[in-house]
């Protein structure tokens, strides 16, 4: 749509509303591959496959989470569709113009932390691979620099490197970069899966692995309970729609360049059946490498290290690290690209706030915080986003029946305007969800043991409720 008369504060030519829509079905179905086919998503989805404790009990609790997945990701993909503008902007109509700049920061901060965090494990699988050479290892071993070894610190500024080319040329080449790496993703998977199963002999869904030894390996998933029960089950579902916390704000980012009829379509495949499907080959995966190789191995690329076959762990490791910068570009480089955009618009366009979002990974890689108790800060700063999606939701269904003028989206005194550009209730709205989601179970013992599995969803619900009731109350 044509503006009329934008604010330089708040308008540029990236954050304006799409002008054009060639973001298909099969671009959207990538972004989901793009974004769960990552090392940690293989980890994630192996480890909560075997949590379920049988197949019958994986495809209820993860065919519920992604069922449920795919309902929040379509009601964020139509609002972005339907106006054409990307999440900070978005977000103008509940927190005000430039209040809007709150749950635009609170992502970046989270994604800037993951982008490195995913950068360091992208560089790893092929630090792994390269240690292989005697050589190497022992370059690896006896040389160091910035408390890392000189490797590591070679293969991370090349990994770095690359994700920023890919962001040259925009938003298409973004698009052009997944449609490529998402298909490769699944074909080394099947090929994984299919060598380890050939080579254990048989076709099972992990029943064979002892408790004790299955509850060590699957710790870091936080899935309380035995596996198979029913409190299993349901943190496995919870779990499973929590990991997609950060791309329910944000998926509007890419749905904008694509119609309804498209986001549809590339949800329903990219969303409940190729989550089932992924989780269900990790999970196949798993097992056949426990018969094997007599351990749980959760990681694809301690997998692949195990190959005697230097060309299929090369095709391995070089596999994984593509599908993880396929998740950095998705999930940790678009958002605080148009983040930081949305701060200074006049001066930082999609392209700065994407070199800047790369900067401060680089910076932060020399202490790795994401291998310390600061990610523990981190997910404490994401369990917001619960309560800032709550309340985006409530008011573009509930409160504007899915209606915004956004060209007000771009003037200072118009309809957003709001208390100075501030929206008093929408932040008192967050305070209170804040509480519950983040601050509560976080640094007291006044809530049960299993809140903390649930606390996205109760942020969702309260911060969603408290701020419908002022605005119901604000009305009358």
């Amino acid at each position: 749509m044509q503006l009329t008369n934008p604010s330089p504060s708040l308008h540029n030519e990236d954050l304006a509303p799409a002008a054009e829509r060639k973001w298909g079905a099969f671009s959207i179905f990538n972004v989901w591959t793009s974004d769960v086919h990552s090392l940690y998503g293989y980890f994630l989805a192996a480890s909560l496959f075997l949590l379920c404790g049988s197949f019958v009990n994986f495809v209820i609790a993860i065919g519920i989470g992604s069922l449920i997945i795919f309902a929040l990701m379509s009601m964020v993909g139509l609002a972005g569709v339907r106006t054409g503008v990307p999440y900070p902007v978005l977000a103008r109509a509940s927190f005000g113009t430039f209040g809007a700049n709150v749950p635009a920061l609170v992502r970046a901060i989270v994604a800037c932390f993951w982008y490195g965090a995913q950068t360091s494990a992208a560089s790893g699988a092929i630090v792994a691979l390269l240690i292989r050479n005697p050589s190497m290892l022992d370059f690896h071993t006896n040389s160091h620099m910035l408390g890392h070894s000189t490797l590591e610190v070679i293969c991370y500024v090349v990994i770095w490197a690359l994700q920023l080319l890919i962001i040259q040329r925009g938003m298409e080449t973004v698009r052009k970069f997944q449609d490529w790496a998402g298909p490769a993703v699944w074909i080394m998977m099947l090929l994984l899966a299919v060598y380890l199963v050939i080579k254990a002999g048989t076709f099972s869904f992990g029943s064979e692995i002892p408790e004790d030894v299955l509850l060590k390996a699957t710790a870091d998933a936080g899935v309380p309970g035995a596996p198979g029960s029913f409190a299993a089950l349901a943190a496995v579902a919870a779990t499973w729609v929590t990991y997609f916390a950060a791309l329910y704000l944000n998926f509007c980012d890419f749905s904008r360049y694509s119609t309804e009829d498209a986001v549809k379509k590339g949800n329903m495949w990219g969303l409940p059946i190729n989550l089932l499907a992924f989780c269900l080959v990790a999970g196949v995966t798993t097992t056949a490498a426990y018969t094997v190789y007599g351990e749980v191995l959760l990681h694809p690329d301690q997998v692949s290290a195990k190959f005697d076959s230097w060309f299929l762990a090369a095709l391995a490791a070089l596999t994984f690290a593509v599908a993880t910068l396929g998740i950095n570009v998705v999930a940790n480089f678009v958002s605080p690209a148009f983040d930081f955009a949305n701060i200074y618009p006049s001066k930082i366009d999609f392209k700065k706030g994407g070199y800047i979002a790369a900067a401060i990974a680089l910076v932060l890689y020399p202490w790795a915080p994401w291998n310390t108790g600061a990610a523990h800060f981190v997910n404490f700063i994401g369990s917001t986003m619960g309560p800032i999606f709550g309340i985006i939701m409530v008011d573009y269904y509930l409160i504007r029946r899915g209606m915004i003028d956004v060209n007000a989206l771009y003037q200072e005194d118009g309809e957003f305007k709001f208390q100075g550009g501030w929206h008093a209730n929408a932040f008192i709205a967050l305070a209170i969800g804040m509480v519950f989601s983040s601050i509560l179970p976080t640094f007291t013992s006044v809530l049960p043991m299993w809140w903390g599995t649930y606390g996205w969803f109760f942020g969702v619900a309260i911060g969603g409720g408290v701020y419908f009731l002022l605005r119901m109350g604000a009305r009358k």
